[in-house]
């Protein structure tokens, strides 16, 4: 089972939830697909055992055979091809936009005369690991790499079906979120109760219906602000999974990487509810 934490904005506890229903269950494999800002490591202080650089294909163009006829450009969806044609007599020339570049590979496959190659760019690194016996993967993007989705697509390769896996996502709705929750079996949105909370709590319950994820709710610090996404929640009939209130215990663990699990032994139980209710074994 594939279960994946996100949040429609950050700050929410998003990581906090992820590994502690980690920590809660046995056979578990836990990937942090926030690659932008991986932070993960910092509470399961995995030892990493392996690390791989990962690469996006992108175009190079072999100006000796090019025309400068112009299909890589109409068929790129992203806009990371310019093609400037010549003056009379003079040959043209195309520009490449690497950090626009998805490696979707339609330019090299469409051009007409095969002057099209893809050449191999280092977006970042994929590091492998375990925790306490918990198989960890995260991805950690390049300083000033513009998309994170092929990084994240990378990190998911790893996935292992023999395992509970607990997908950590990026906040937000955006690419990155979505490549990261796709395909899960069910997604975790966490919360909290302010106005902007419940507006990108809005906007995270559309991005799943979209693409067909079920979920719930848990929300975070329930006692600081009003029942705005308890009313929201029981008006579209959104399982509440749990409540946790606002904790200076809590934050105190989470400001020195600790987690919950094995700190207050009241929220061993409540995770192990939050379990049943996924229909997994502890």
């Amino acid at each position: 089972m594939i279960i994946s934490i996100a949040s429609g904005k950050g700050g929410t506890g998003k990581t906090t939830i992820a590994v502690n229903l980690a920590l809660s269950l046995e056979n578990v494999q836990f990937l942090d697909c926030d690659v932008e800002e991986p932070n993960a490591h910092l509470f399961l202080k995995p030892v990493i055992s392996e690390r791989m650089s990962a690469y996006i294909p992108i175009p190079e163009v072999a100006e000796e055979t090019c025309d400068c006829c112009g299909r890589c450009q109409e068929v790129c969806a992203f806009n990371s091809i310019a093609v400037l044609p010549g003056e009379i007599r003079e040959h043209g020339s195309v520009l490449i936009f690497s950090h626009l570049c998805h490696g979707c590979g339609a330019c090299s496959l469409l051009c007409p005369l095969d002057a099209i190659r893809e050449v191999n760019k280092e977006i970042g690194i994929v590091e492998k690991g375990f925790s306490n016996g918990i198989q960890f993967v995260h991805g950690k993007l390049n300083i000033g790499e513009a998309m994170s989705p092929p990084l994240i697509r990378q990190v998911k390769k790893h996935v292992d079906p023999t395992k509970t896996v607990i997908i950590d996502a990026p906040p937000g709705t955006t690419c990155p979120v979505i490549e990261s929750v796709k395909g899960s079996d069910y997604c975790i949105l966490v919360t909290e109760p302010t106005p902007f909370g419940l507006n990108d709590l809005v906007l995270a319950v559309e991005m799943l219906k979209t693409i067909g994820v079920p979920f719930g709710i848990i929300l975070n610090r329930y006692d600081i602000g009003d029942d705005c996404v308890d009313v929201y929640a029981r008006e579209n009939r959104i399982p509440v999974l749990m409540k946790i209130p606002f904790d200076r215990e809590i934050a105190s663990l989470y400001s020195k990487g600790l987690p919950i699990i094995g700190y207050k032994s009241e929220y061993d139980s409540e995770f192990k509810k939050l379990l049943i209710k996924l229909n997994l074994n502890p």
